[in-house]
Parts: structure tokens; sequence; C-alpha cells
């Protein structure tokens, strides 16, 4: 797991809407984060391949700019969670990158390994339905760590309230785009190179909240049910 991390000097924020969530969902969820002490934690799963992704670029007039890149099946997948401490004055940025897919016992030894890496702070982690986070596995797995952890399920369908998407969509936008490489490795230092410039951008992780429709005055509260 490899992490990232930035301070900001000012968590204030205009109260917006976001479309399809009650913050009556949630109830108490903003004062438990508050009441725990606990980093806000949205996580989400990636896949990474030899195809770039592709952007707008420049190119002399009449001559279409074209990518050529190599190809085979073979793909990575990244696990990220973008973190914020209670009081918005800390933000984290943690990834970790495997072959093929993120299992439920992948998704369990990432949050053990978070764990650590927060000194066993309570998290509350808010993340999206995905059939490996809600498998039989990783129910029992979350039944036993209730001491120090908390999960929070996103709408359906609605990949547009986790600031994760942005983070990813920002990367793809810079070191990725049009990046065309003879093997994976190229890929994976791009990745890095991205999360280390999001996170020293003490204002990206607060932005891609905002993009997300849900202010640091009451993350929690805007997000929908708690398992």
């Amino acid at each position: 797991m490899e992490r990232t991390e930035t301070y900001v000097t000012s968590t204030r924020t205009r109260r917006t809407k976001s479309a399809g969530m009650d913050p009556r969902d949630l109830g108490g969820g903003k004062k438990n984060a508050k009441k725990w002490h606990a980093w806000i934690v949205f996580l989400d799963e990636s896949g990474l391949s030899q195809k770039p992704p592709v952007r707008r670029t420049w190119a002399p007039r009449g001559q279409t700019p074209v990518l050529r890149h190599a190809f085979n099946w073979k793909k990575l997948s990244i696990c990220s969670a973008l973190a914020y401490r209670w009081d918005g004055q800390r933000t984290r940025l943690l990834f970790s990158i495997v072959a093929d897919s993120y299992t439920d016992e992948k998704l369990i030894s990432f949050l053990a390994e978070a764990r650590k890496e927060f000194r066993h702070r309570k998290l509350i982690v808010v993340w999206d339905g995905l059939p490996s986070h809600r498998s039989r596995r990783m129910k029992q797995y979350l039944g036993t760590q209730r001491r120090w952890l908390r999960v929070v399920s996103l709408p359906p369908y609605a990949p547009d309230l986790n600031p994760v998407e942005f983070a990813w969509g920002n990367i793809q936008g810079k070191e990725l785009a049009n990046l065309c490489s003879d093997d994976l490795g190229a890929m994976v230092r791009g990745v890095r190179k991205g999360f280390l410039r999001v996170c020293r951008n003490q204002s990206l992780p607060h932005a891609f909240l905002r993009h997300a429709g849900i202010p640091f005055s009451d993350p929690v509260q805007k997000l929908c049910k708690t398992q």
C-alpha cells in the first residue's frame, strides 16, 4: 500500500445539494464522525491496462493524431482511498495496485493495511455496491470490526457521488492521457506520479469532494445507508 498526505488551512465550503440523496437517510453520520474522531474514507477500485485514456491533443492542421500502443489481456487493478479527517484539516490518499481484479479477500487485506496506516484510528468507509463489497466474507469481516470500522453505501449507479472517481479522472486526463507504452510499468509510474501530484495540491482533495456535491460540513449525512 502506498500513501500520500496533505494538510489544508481552511475547510469552509458553500453548502450544495446532491441530487437523489436525502441527509435523513443516515441520521447521525456526521455526529458519529466527530464523536469518534473518525476519518471519512471514500474508496473505489479501477482497472489499468495498456490501452491509454484518449484525450484531446494538438496536431498539425490536416494530420489526425494516431495512437499506436501495444495491447494484451493482462491488466492491473487499483484500489484507491481518499480520506478526510473529521475536522477537515488533513487529507490522505492511499492506493494499492494488484494483478487481475480486486476480490473481497484482497479488499479485506486493503482495509487491514489501511487500519495500520491510520494508526488504528476509527474509519467510516464510503463505497459503492460492488459484489465484493456485499459478499458473505466481507459482511462477516465487517461484523467483527465494528469497534473501529463503519461502512456507508452509495446509492446505486451513482459514481459521481464518490470523490475518488474525480481523482482518478484527473489522473487519466493528465499523467495517463494518450500514454502509449510497451508494458504496464509506464502506466504504473504514471499512476504513482498522478496520485502524488493530487495530494501535493492542497486544494484538489476538497475540490473533488465539492464536485461530488458533498460539502465537508456534512459529508456522511449526504450519503445513503450504513451497513
